[in-house]
């Protein structure tokens, strides 16, 4: 595997500035044209890829991201910069560092999520910055929650709707059934394909931790095909 120079120096330390021109010297050296193609054809042609697939993603930009110390707007700044950038890699390396550095973001930091959500939006991005970022920013700033779902779920966005279905699936037993299901009721009639499968992840998710509730609130609601189906999936695995 190749890497470049400065990554093979003990005990270094990378200037976060320096992130993306790193990555793009790396991504470069381990393009691969034909994987390109159909990782771009995979995504309907929305975006070029450099064809390196999320293992091997994953590896190469693990040394770079240990060791760098961001503060909260150098953060915030590459996290931008590589999201302007064309090749769909670099916003999976903005997400996975966005990620591992959260705990910087600030109870002012909205409008940042907000952003990522809906620029250069589709399902590969949107699904991790709901589930995993947003999903952690809410749990760490609660009082936040009810404002900011109210503006996204209100605000005529497919992407930003789409996480507010979706920021709850990994709290388990914490979930705000609630507001889940007040945000699915709210979805329910809409014929967009991405929010009716988001309201059958949401619910099949939460099935592992009450199955009993979400067979009850299926059973109660005029939900589409598709929602339901995935909804009862582990459901009426358990019970044929």
């Amino acid at each position: 595997m190749t890497y470049p120079d400065i990554l093979f120096r003990k005990r270094m330390s990378i200037e976060t500035s320096r992130i993306p021109s790193l990555l793009e010297e790396i991504f470069t050296l381990h393009a691969d044209p034909a994987k390109a193609v159909m990782m771009k054809k995979y995504m309907k042609n929305r975006f070029p890829f450099f064809g390196i697939q999320a293992p091997l993603l994953r590896e190469l930009m693990r040394p770079i991201f240990r060791n760098v110390r961001p503060g909260r707007r150098e953060l915030i700044g590459v996290v931008d910069e590589l999201w302007s950038r064309d090749h769909r890699e670099y916003q999976y390396a903005a997400m996975e560092l966005a990620d591992r550095f959260q705990h910087l973001l600030t109870d002012g930091d909205v409008s940042f999520l907000e952003r990522l959500i809906t620029t250069r939006s589709w399902w590969d991005t949107v699904d991790f910055l709901a589930s995993r970022l947003t999903g952690k920013y809410l749990q760490r700033f609660p009082d936040l929650v009810q404002v900011v779902n109210k503006k996204w779920m209100e605000s005529g966005n497919l992407w930003l709707q789409r996480t507010c279905l979706l920021f709850q699936l990994k709290y388990k037993e914490k979930t705000n059934t609630g507001l889940l299901f007040a945000n699915i009721t709210a979805c329910a009639a809409s014929g967009e394909f991405f929010l009716q499968k988001a309201i059958g992840w949401a619910l099949r998710e939460y099935s592992k931790t009450e199955p009993e509730t979400v067979r009850k609130f299926v059973a109660t609601q005029k939900l589409s095909p598709l929602s339901e189906r995935e909804a009862m999936k582990i459901i009426r695995k358990a019970n044929p």
